[in-house]
């Protein structure tokens, strides 16, 4: 009998963050991107296109992003016993698209440097991109040298062919280059181990691995350290784009500013007017909340029980978690901008604005108040009043 490939079913672990694991039965030529609808199914989460499927390898601390279109079959084929799947948001997954340039620095791309100015080098870049083609990427690097301990900062070029480094300055001759790594049979992971585990000379490592390289294998690895965190995503993201070119673009679903005070809404398109909307809308929350103390509403201070722990319900609430795990799921989540979370303060367990014994939250010293927090994410997220930005995406952790 002849079975096809589509009809063949595999079996997958995959893993969530606190711990649980899920198995799955799925058909062999199914990509990442069924994989991670297929959980949000089963697991009942919100489809934001924020899910990805990860590629973890505890024991080396090292992790990627599967690629959409890459079959899960075959890369836990390559992973071995000792590498699993995390299923986790990661909301800059498809940031690249939205904002290309930002991921480009124009001193890191090779023909911004060498054209004459008679194009601008943003323009440069963007007709480059606009193409679906990925420019050659320079700078300086450090490599773990193989065996030791010690670091060796090095000029590379990363092309189509792979990525090199040059045995004579920042000099890009053909007889001055060495290949380091092709693309075809590597991929580009974040080491997510600390800085001291490898005795690297900043916080910014990442690794070239090949595709089936085994734990013995180590030394076909290459450890590699950028400067900034710019440069690492730099590096990174041109790697993926050079091995995998993007077919698709995703846009933002924005929220827009609305005008609802006639009978019909209507988008606002004036910045000043949509400005003056903002602070309306803001007074406005400051009125409600007076007029339900007026009217007999108990206050923070006699909250009834459900009142004063309903925001542990959120997904955006995370409770007595120490900073140094915040900061750790916000990396991992994806550091883009409106990524945000809640937690309880271990140093300062009762921080809150106090007026006439009524007790509020607040973000600038009383001038907005609300009498709880979910008022305050609600009222940040369509406007950014202090803040740099308005909150977009609560960074969550699903149970599988």
């Amino acid at each position: 009998m002849d079975m096809t490939m589509d009809s063949v079913m595999e079996i997958v672990k995959v893993w969530s963050e606190d711990g649980a694991g899920k198995v799955l039965e799925i058909l062999a030529d199914m990509t990442a991107r069924d994989v991670c609808q297929l959980l949000v199914y089963k697991s009942h989460c919100l489809d934001d296109n924020c899910w990805t499927l990860v590629e973890h390898y505890p024991l080396l601390g090292l992790e990627r992003c599967v690629e959409d279109h890459e079959l899960v079959v075959q890369v836990q084929a390559s992973m071995g016993s000792e590498g699993k799947f995390l299923f986790r948001k990661n909301f800059a997954k498809y940031e690249f698209f939205r904002n290309p340039l930002n991921f480009f620095p124009e001193q890191m791309v090779a023909w911004c440097q060498e054209s004459n100015g008679s194009i601008p080098p943003s323009q440069l870049l963007q007709n480059f991109l606009n193409s679906r083609s990925c420019p050659e990427i320079q700078g300086h690097l450090y490599m773990k040298e193989t065996g030791r301990k010690s670091w060796k900062r090095l000029y590379m070029f990363l092309r189509r062919s792979g990525l090199y480094y040059s045995t004579k300055g920042t000099s890009k001759e053909p007889r001055h280059l060495q290949l380091l790594a092709d693309l075809e049979d590597n991929n580009v992971f974040t080491v997510v181990t600390a800085r001291k585990a490898h005795n690297a000379p900043t916080d910014y490592q990442f690794s070239i691995k090949p595709s089936k390289a085994r734990l013995e294998c180590k030394e076909m690895m290459k450890m590699l350290c950028a400067e900034d965190e710019q440069s690492r995503t730099c590096w990174a993201t041109a790697f993926r784009l050079l091995k995998h070119p993007p077919q698709r673009s995703v846009s933002e679903n924005s929220l827009v500013a609305m005008d609802f005070s006639g009978r019909t809404g209507r988008v606002i398109d004036n910045p000043a007017e949509a400005q003056s909307a903002a602070v309306e809308e803001g007074q406005s929350w400051r009125k409600r909340s007076q007029r339900l103390n007026v009217l007999g509403s108990p206050g923070p201070l006699h909250t009834p029980p459900l009142g004063a722990v309903i925001h542990r319900t959120q997904l955006w609430f995370h409770g007595r978690i120490v900073r140094e795990e915040a900061q750790r799921m916000i990396v991992q989540q994806g550091q883009v901008d409106g990524l945000f979370l809640l937690r309880d303060s271990q140093s300062n367990p009762k921080a809150f604005y106090e007026e006439e014994g009524q007790v509020f939250f607040s973000l600038d010293d009383g001038a907005t108040k609300f009498t709880d927090l979910i008022h305050l994410v609600d009222f940040y997220e369509l406007n950014c009043g202090v803040l740099p930005c308005r909150l977009k995406h609560p960074c969550t952790a699903v149970a599988l």
